[in-house]
């Protein structure tokens, strides 16, 4: 038996709480907030679970294994370093830090201490990114021209970080995972109204290799929820919506075929063939309603006892970091185009 302890209990706390309480092979022993009403919240439920307003309490305890971390952002790196070096296992809400510098460090200290370090991009561990990423590794969607996301909505605004810090790296995280690889470059342009120095509104193009772009729209300042992917390929196009319960995934058999007008084999001059439109059927797979949550809290249990890498290891929360990086010097810069440094 794993077990386990959760640091910080606010607004996404008590999600994770239930699934850690609930995984297979562990156990919910600690739960560490600085506020005393919200641990009180969380005993009501969970009576036996031993409670700290100090993590020091909670990290000196012989009855823990590993730390997941859910606390705002900015303490992120400091809490994981902590537990690290009290010998814990860590699982970090996103992001994994406020900057590669502070991700190497994480990385290098789990390493040495032979310590799993796993980032909670959520949606990696979703049924319908699991399809996407299926419909992209076998070829069914051909050669993935560009994607575009949408994660809108009207709140919640946060004070500590950015509108991008906040809700952009579910996208980033998933567009990595689909295409397997780094953006070269990113070009982000952030709009603040709300707070100053605060953006409230990030509009982003990432320039992967291969031609391939995405562009993420984050806001916290729209009418309504959104929570839409695109897919764009040369065979078929692919919608992914979250807010959509009975359709999730939608798969487009649509695109534009190249038909050649002649006897030329090659294409050389534009008499030479036609471009057809090609619309087909849509498909709308079953989709297993399985809690995203549930699913990471277990991978990083199993994890643990195995020694597997988790998907979302501590490499994969830097790259993620470097992306919102190379954004913000964007933003800055008058979203002029930033290398994104590997």
């Amino acid at each position: 038996m794993i077990n386990l302890g959760l640091a910080g209990v606010g607004y996404w706390g008590p999600n994770l709480a239930r699934n850690l309480n609930n995984v297979e092979n562990a156990g919910l022993e600690w739960v560490c907030d600085a506020d005393r009403a919200s641990l009180n919240k969380i005993t009501a439920i969970y009576p036996k679970v031993k409670t700290a307003t100090d993590i020091s309490d909670m990290l000196n305890a012989t009855d823990l294994d590993a730390v997941v971390v859910a606390t705002p952002a900015g303490t992120h790196f400091d809490l994981a370093r902590r537990c690290l070096e009290a010998g814990k296992h860590v699982l970090v809400e996103k992001p994994l830090a406020m900057s590669s510098a502070e991700c190497d460090e994480l990385i290098d200290l789990a390493e040495s201490k032979n310590l799993k370090l796993m980032v909670g991009h959520t949606f990696l561990y979703s049924p319908p990114v699991l399809k996407l990423k299926q419909l992209v590794e076998t070829g069914e969607v051909g050669d993935a021209y560009y994607a575009y996301s949408t994660r809108v909505n009207l709140g919640r605004i946060r004070k500590d970080v950015n509108a991008m810090w906040n809700l952009a790296p579910h996208d980033i995280a998933i567009f990595l995972y689909l295409f397997g690889q780094t953006p070269v470059s990113v070009s982000a342009k952030g709009i603040t109204h709300v707070q100053p120095g605060i953006e409230d509104v990030v509009f982003m193009y990432l320039d992967f290799p291969g031609n391939i772009t995405a562009h993420v729209h984050v806001s916290w300042l729209d009418p309504g929820k959104v929570r839409r992917l695109t897919l764009v390929g040369s065979k078929k196009m692919v919608i992914y919506d979250d807010a959509n319960a009975d359709a999730k995934i939608q798969i487009y058999d649509k695109g534009v075929t190249k038909v050649s007008n002649g006897s030329a084999e090659s294409f050389s001059s534009f008499g030479e063939f036609q471009l057809l439109l090609r619309a087909g059927d849509v498909l709308i797979p079953k989709i297993a309603a399985t809690e995203p949550l549930k699913v990471e809290c277990q991978h990083f249990v199993d994890c643990i006892i195995s020694g597997e890498r988790p998907l979302t290891d501590g490499v994969h929360g830097k790259k993620v970091v470097q992306v919102l990086e190379a954004a913000q010097k964007s933003m800055k810069s008058g979203a002029c185009p930033v290398e994104v440094v590997s």
